[in-house]
């Protein structure tokens, strides 16, 4: 799996991509044995359709692209990826494609040779792509190496993406890019007052932990926080089969965070980074926290806890309280985190809460400018009633159903300590294969925050 681009000096066959409404000016000059193939081929131009033309010989002597119209493309992304899945193994060099979209497309090629094959062979496109030019081609290629790491640990198996194996993926990257790391484990997550993330992790095989990197000496803080339940059961509030399936993917957040911190780093963003994450699972054992019992955040504040199925929001309170002490400019936690957002949003936004409109607007202009959408939801204070149970400070698990993702927002924000802080409840999955999105793990929200770090941080 290569998810680079081909030398520039490689020879290339051209691929010329051409809308709908552009094809007939296109084939005005081209030769006739050329306008013949195109026309016995059908080829129109629709979105997503390849044509490759051989010469007199039999090679191929160039490829069309169909880049559809202007509403096929606004119903979906990464166009090219698919006509890159098409094309046969070969080496190709753009033609035609607009310039404000060859940054994404040219990114969504790279996406498309990823694969998952850690358990199986699979087949991935093979059709390489000379940069276009005016991108910085290196940014995307470690862009895209970043995603790739991210959806390699969410399609991993807990038996394999233990809390111990998080970690030692997070210390993979922590010495790849020189970054201080260390880790608090068991028992030690008491002693240095973390006791939520205990809580929760405690009844499984192997201890909990909270990760911890830091990386940079200049610039503004960032600290960002990624929910790591490698695996979970639901605890004593036991998940059906049906919600469990998918569960591996619940550290989702934390392979999000991780893929946005490689990318800060190998891109020297100057910056002073701290990533957090806590590495869970929720398990059950005679250790179980149970229903209705009342924890101490590190913190101070009570937590009833009445479901333990609604876990990510204990571990993060812990980590999110640890980096606000630490007063970063601007934390950001991620977390598949409920159910409710999937509801309101479906799988392929990624809805966030910030109570910064400058934060808000820079980061929509940015998810939109890199193909990576984003949706802002309301940190609503009217809500704070639904998490206050009256015999504790907070309810980690609301009754009543309503407002989900946006009560456990706010929950989360009790602990943000007054910082700049913004919370993504994401999916972290693509339920249907698409261009560049094979079925399985995914990033999301990642590169829409890379491109808007700079003016958000004032880099």
């Amino acid at each position: 799996m290569s998810l680079t681009f081909a030398d520039s000096d490689t020879p290339a066959i051209p691929l010329h991509v051409l809308a709908e409404d552009a094809l007939d000016d296109w084939l005005k000059n081209q030769p006739e044995a050329v306008r013949a193939w195109v026309r016995a081929s059908g080829f129109s131009g629709a979105l997503g359709r390849a044509l490759v033309i051989p010469d007199a010989a039999g090679a191929i002597a160039l490829a069309l692209a169909g880049y559809g119209n202007a509403e096929t493309r606004a119903r979906g992304r990464f166009h090219l990826a698919a006509i890159a899945a098409s094309l046969p193994e070969a080496c190709y060099a753009l033609h035609g494609l607009p310039p404000e979209q060859a940054e994404s497309e040219a990114l969504g090629w790279l996406l498309s040779h990823y694969a998952f094959d850690r358990y199986r062979a699979q087949s991935p496109a093979k059709a390489r792509l000379i940069a276009p030019a005016g991108i910085d081609a290196a940014r995307l290629e470690v862009i895209a190496a970043a995603e790739a790491l991210t959806r390699d640990l969410i399609n991993t198996p807990a038996n394999d993406m233990s809390p111990e194996a998080l970690e030692a993926a997070c210390a993979a990257v922590a010495t790849g890019h020189g970054a201080r790391f260390a880790a608090i484990r068991g028992a030690d997550l008491l002693a240095q007052n973390l006791p939520l993330i205990h809580a929760v992790g405690r009844a499984a095989a192997q201890p909990p932990r909270l990760i911890d990197m830091h990386w940079g000496a200049r610039g503004p803080k960032l600290t960002l926080v990624g929910k790591g339940v490698c695996f979970d059961t639901g605890g004593l509030n036991l998940k059906p089969a049906a919600s469990m399936g998918l569960m591996k993917k619940d550290m989702g957040g934390a392979a999000t965070v991780l893929g946005l911190a490689q990318m800060i780093m190998a891109l020297g963003l100057p910056l002073r980074l701290r990533v957090l994450i806590p590495a869970v699972e929720n398990s059950v054992s005679d250790l179980a926290m149970r229903p209705s019992d009342i924890l101490r955040a590190r913190n101070g504040l009570t937590v009833e806890v009445n479901n333990t199925d609604a876990e990510g929001r204990l571990v993060l309170a812990d980590a999110l309280a640890l980096g606000a002490e630490e007063a970063p400019d601007l934390m950001i936690s991620m977390a598949t985190l409920t159910g409710a957002a999937r509801v309101a949003l479906g799988p392929d936004l990624a809805p966030y809460y910030t109570d910064d409109p400058l934060f808000a607007a820079t980061l929509d202009r940015a998810g939109a400018r890199v193909a990576d959408p984003v949706w802002r939801m309301p940190f609503h204070t009217p809500y704070e009633t639904m998490i206050e149970p009256g015999i504790a400070d907070l309810d980690n698990a609301p009754s009543g159903g309503f407002a989900g993702s946006i009560t456990a927002a706010l929950f989360l924000r009790r602990f943000a300590g007054g910082v700049n802080y913004s919370h993504f409840d994401i999916y972290g999955w693509t339920p249907t294969a698409a261009p560049a999105r094979p079925k399985g793990g995914v990033g999301m929200g990642a590169r829409a925050l890379l491109e808007a770090l700079p003016e958000v941080l004032g880099l």
